[in-house]
């Protein structure tokens, strides 16, 4: 059987920045995508990997030491609104400075799709063809933070409400091996919550690793899945991140490797990976 190798990237704000690392462990093992499959932050990343994979690493790292990265979280941007608080302007500038060229699906150069929660159908929705900035903003529009983003004539807000790590989407397409990379989010066992913002993020982690565990447990025959370690050492590393400066993003990036590059080795000496090469 032909291997097609999927690239899985899950949501998780800044969070995400853990997965340039992740990417860097992979290309250093020569493990290359076919297919890349995102949500929110991990449509962000994920489709400036498939703009070009080869220089994908670089214009990442450069986009997550960015300015726009930073104002992500120091509160640059805030508008209030009737919908949101935030403008999404940080985000589109981020998406496009790594994305170079690529302006829609077809200017890709590996197969890409991103998730994004339809309002009006509430439903799941999938992003395969057409402009591909609007596309990756809708997945990426955090309730209550962005203004939803309309498209034709809907409204879509963040994929993570309905597919948070689209293993699923990635099986439907036809991958044999796939690579998650997530954010932390399914590593560390929950407590319970002491505040009435902990229960709604209580809540939403419940919903989160629910769909994982789920997709995950019905993954076919012959489909191998690796879930890639962010280093963090507990779940109070991923509660909502504030004021978090590049210098900290950056460590996140470093763990991130660190803890990829030594599952990898392991998972190679059990020969388990697809294709690439030994260190």
């Amino acid at each position: 059987m032909r291997t097609k190798v999927a690239y899985v990237l899950g949501g998780g704000g800044v969070l995400g920045a853990g997965q340039v690392g992740m990417l860097r462990a992979l290309l250093e093992r020569d493990i290359r995508p076919s297919l890349i499959v995102g949500t929110s932050i991990g449509a962000v990343n994920g489709a400036i990997i498939a703009a070009d994979v080869d220089d994908s690493l670089e214009r990442l790292e450069h986009a997550w030491s960015s300015k726009d990265a930073r104002g992500l979280t120091s509160g640059t941007g805030i508008r209030l609104g009737r919908s949101h608080v935030m403008t999404m302007a940080p985000v589109r500038r981020l998406l496009e400075g790594g994305l170079g060229g690529a302006r829609s699906f077809r200017d890709l150069q590996v197969e890409f799709r991103c998730c994004a929660a339809s309002i009006e159908r509430a439903a799941e929705h999938w992003f395969t063809s057409g402009p591909l900035v609007p596309a990756v903003l809708a997945s990426a529009s955090l309730p209550g933070v962005f203004r939803p983003v309309r498209i034709g004539d809907e409204h879509f807000v963040d994929g993570g409400l309905v597919n948070s790590i689209p293993v699923g989407e990635a099986v439907t397409a036809g991958a044999t091996d796939i690579m998650v990379l997530q954010v932390g989010r399914i590593e560390h066992p929950l407590s319970a919550p002491q505040s009435h913002l902990g229960t709604a993020r209580i809540a939403f982690e419940i919903s989160r690793r629910h769909r994982f565990a789920r997709d995950s447990a019905a993954l076919p025959k012959g489909v191998r899945m690796h879930v890639l370690p962010t280093g963090t050492t507990s779940s109070r590393d991923n509660r909502v991140v504030k004021h978090l400066s590049i210098a900290a993003l950056q460590r996140r990036i470093d763990i991130g490797y660190e803890a990829s590059v030594a599952y990898l080795a392991e998972q190679a000496s059990l020969g388990t990976l697809p294709g690439g090469r030994r260190r």
